[in-house]
């Protein structure tokens, strides 16, 4: 996949398949550290031991659709590239865990892509699911929540076009504001 961003909705949509009704997605920039660092947590059916030490494998997926299941096995591929890596917890019942670790100025890091635009499909295209995102990025950070949107709408939904023109501009926004974080690194 190109960018991250892309990674995170491949993963969130896994959790979405596995029965989640929480996801946290969790995006921490640390350019003096030289770590980019992506958490999706969730409360699925989770994966039991076998199916987690073969769930990076292409060639295993859980799906009866298709016969590879690359998203997992990319992730870890882009994140090894850079330096890091990525490690899956889960039991069943308890759900799963997927930390992916980039080198932050690696050549080989996919850009983070188009994080509005993920988190806001997440979001109006799973009203019933509570998604949280956090964004980190040095000493600033934002974060949204289903629950907050939900509550601050009334009884709107969060699948209005105007709502999702509004919330994509808000979490851009505020996404754009924590990473003037990174500029600064980049100028010392």
């Amino acid at each position: 996949m190109k960018e991250i961003a892309l990674h995170i909705l491949d993963i969130a949509q896994n959790s979405i398949r596995a029965g989640a009704t929480e996801i946290k997605i969790s995006v921490n920039e640390s350019p003096s550290d030289d770590i980019l660092r992506v958490i999706i947590d969730d409360n699925g059916c989770g994966m039991d031991e076998v199916t987690l030490n073969s769930a990076s494998d292409p060639y295993f997926t859980s799906r009866t659709t298709r016969k590879v299941g690359l998203g997992l096995s990319l992730l870890k591929m882009n994140a090894v590239m850079t330096g890091g890596d990525m490690q899956i917890a889960s039991s069943p019942g308890a759900g799963t865990k997927v930390t992916a670790t980039f080198g932050y100025i690696h050549v080989d890091r996919p850009p983070l892509g188009d994080m509005s635009g993920t988190i806001t499909l997440l979001i109006t295209a799973n009203p019933c699911i509570n998604i949280e995102y956090e964004h980190t990025c040095g000493d600033s950070s934002w974060s949204i929540s289903t629950a907050e949107i939900k509550e601050a709408l009334g009884g709107n939904s969060v699948a209005d076009i105007q709502i999702v023109k509004h919330l994509r501009e808000l979490i851009n926004e505020n996404i754009s504001d924590i990473q003037k974080e990174a500029l600064k690194y980049d100028k010392n």
